[in-house]
């Protein structure tokens, strides 16, 4: 990966009313590494179809999407559309492929790792292997909150214990749309210059979640994987993230489509008029 080129701030794409980036891997890295090193407070958020049709009906959690400081194409269905509508250089930034590569990067760096999220001792484990595949990569802690509503005092106890671990980077494990409200909530808290929601990739990097064939990464097929490993947990979800998403992407491409149209129509009858 090519992480030393000069940083360029990405292009935003509406889908759907929300603001995703323009970007690929190199891009998210570069930018996350000027976050970091000029000590700017960002979150970020790795949202596929689900985080995009849950904006649909969640304003709020819209608006935190649009207000973070990346929205990274976490899934193949986003980095399709980014490049139908004109950004055909987008590539696919997948959650444990963010924390893979950033992992190898923050080795070199020193940047300090901290793992907020999971199942209790999910936290360690991630720690544990992300160590031992980048050699050199500090962990300044881990934290595994309860799956309760936390209380104003546990919440800010959260607070200190992490910002006295001194992270760089807290990576965010609490599922969609929860780590998004959280990160939202805790961007004047939390001293680390970069929060990041991954969602499932804990559970992902330790083994207890499967992932999918690398053809159906491919091709949009996740979900159908997921599906078929968890079918009475997602079937609900799917049944309507799955076409909703295909159904407005669609609209939305026509609408473009029939905008452009219309442009150049305008732009053949101002020509002559002009001449």
């Amino acid at each position: 990966m090519n992480i030393e080129r000069p940083h360029k701030e990405a292009a935003r794409i509406d889908v759907l009313g929300v603001q995703v980036s323009a970007i690929d891997m190199d891009q998210a890295l570069g930018t996350i590494e000027t976050w970091v090193t000029g000590g700017r407070r960002h979150y970020v958020c790795a949202t596929g179809a689900h985080g995009i049709m849950e904006s649909q009906r969640d304003e709020t959690l819209r608006a935190v999407h649009n207000q973070a400081g990346m929205v990274t194409p976490h899934g193949m269905p986003l980095v399709w559309m980014s490049r139908l509508l004109g950004h055909p250089q987008t590539g696919r930034v997948y959650g444990p492929d963010l924390m893979r590569a950033l992992s190898e990067l923050s080795a070199r760096r020193g940047w300090r790792q901290f793992y907020y999220g999971g199942a209790m001792g999910v936290g360690d484990r991630v720690a544990a292997a992300l160590t031992q595949a980048h050699p050199g990569l500090v962990v300044a802690g881990t934290l595994s909150p309860p799956f309760r509503a936390l209380t104003g005092e546990e919440d800010a106890g959260i607070v200190e214990q992490i910002n006295a671990a001194r992270p760089d980077i807290v990576w965010v494990g609490l599922s969609t749309p929860k780590q998004e409200y959280w990160m939202a909530s805790h961007i004047g808290r939390i001293d680390a210059p970069v929060m990041i929601g991954v969602g499932a990739a804990f559970d992902t990097l330790v083994g207890r979640k499967a992932q999918a064939p690398p053809w159906m990464q491919r091709n949009g097929l996740e979900w159908l994987f997921r599906l078929s490993r968890e079918p009475r947990r997602l079937f609900r979800r799917y049944a309507w993230i799955v076409p909703g998403f295909l159904v407005a992407a669609c609209f939305q491409l026509a609408r473009r489509s029939a905008s452009v149209a219309r442009d150049r129509a305008a732009q053949r009858v101002r020509q002559p008029l002009a001449r």
